[in-house]
């Protein structure tokens, strides 16, 4: 198995916030630069799934496999013979919101499906985290 873990600590946003940013799926695609489509398939709970084009990529489907209201959620995507994992945490700590992205990659081809997908989105995630800030500053 393939991880890799960032973590940022601000004060700028609350939990509340960057909960109401990240679960509108739909808007996503306003925001990051990176996606060419974002469409969240019924609601922002466990069991549903969002697509996502990558600029100039195929659609992706997702899944949320746990979504814990304002703290966490959880998403699965299947490439042939690998799966990708994506862990979303929002916490409250003395320092201010803590937020942890997790990206896990397993199966025979995880190796192959690193390079091709993971590899970039885990190369981004100081940026992503940073222009997911910046947005949700913006929501009262």
């Amino acid at each position: 198995m393939i991880v890799n873990t960032y973590t940022y600590t601000t004060n700028e946003i609350n939990q509340e916030q960057i909960w109401k940013l990240m679960s509108d799926v739909n808007r996503w695609k306003d925001w990051d630069s990176t996606l060419e489509k974002s469409e969240l398939l019924g609601t922002f709970e466990t069991g549903n799934f969002f697509m996502i084009r990558p600029t100039g990529g195929p659609d992706v489907k997702i899944q949320l496999i746990e979504v814990r209201p304002n703290s966490y959620f959880k998403d699965f995507t299947k490439f042939p013979l690998a799966k990708m994992v994506g862990e979303h945490f929002y916490e409250k700590t003395s320092e201010g919101l803590k937020i942890t992205i997790t990206m896990s990659m397993s199966g025979p081809l995880a190796f192959l499906w690193n390079m091709i997908v993971m590899k970039n989105i885990v190369s981004h995630l100081a940026e992503d985290v940073k222009m997911q800030i910046n947005e949700a500053k913006k929501i009262k």
